[in-house]
């Protein structure tokens, strides 16, 4: 009688942990590898926290630009603002699209948008040493160091699978230095 209880239980459970194990679950920031045949995906867990910001060096000017950005709750990201500090070649000097608002505050120049929501975009890890940065919950993890420069990677927001993050390389896992 035993028997009969038991081994359909352990198959109950059993099967319960292979199907939670390939299920997605957990919200995730995700860089995948592209045009390549077997891309790597790596993944920073996302957190209570929906804000994140993006930091590189300007090529031209070689000072800092910030990217401000939101999770909404349907896993797209919310453009908020971009600052700098000089207006060169790939930087606004004014608002150009409606929506959008253009200001100049202590040196600083902020882009805001009001309502500019996108599903992903490629960021192209160069070879130029200028920096490129993700900053999240207070911690800054340097991309050029942890990425392959030379390839492209897609950057979304996405809920993974246990297997997929056994799979992928957790960039968390890997902090560069404190954000300042």
């Amino acid at each position: 009688m035993k028997r009969k209880v038991v081994v359909p239980l352990i198959l109950l459970v059993v099967f319960t942990s292979f199907i939670l194990f390939f299920i997605p679950m957990k919200e995730a920031f995700t860089f995948t590898e592209q045009r390549t045949e077997d891309p790597e995906m790596y993944y920073i867990p996302l957190k209570s926290d929906r804000g994140f910001q993006i930091r590189y060096v300007h090529s031209i000017h070689l000072t800092d630009v910030f990217e401000n950005y939101e999770v909404t709750v349907d896993h797209k990201i919310k453009l908020l603002s971009m600052q700098y500090e000089n207006l060169a070649i790939g930087l606004p000097g004014s608002a150009e699209e409606e929506g959008e608002s253009f200001s100049f505050k202590d040196g600083v120049y902020t882009l805001t948008y009001d309502d500019k929501v996108i599903d992903s975009f490629v960021l192209f890890i160069g070879d130029v040493d200028a920096e490129l940065a993700f900053r999240y919950l207070g911690n800054e993890i340097n991309l050029k160091q942890q990425l392959e420069r030379g390839k492209s990677y897609a950057f979304r927001v996405t809920k993974l699978s246990y297997y997929q993050m056994l799979k992928g390389g957790n960039l968390n896992g890997n902090k560069e230095t404190a954000a300042r």
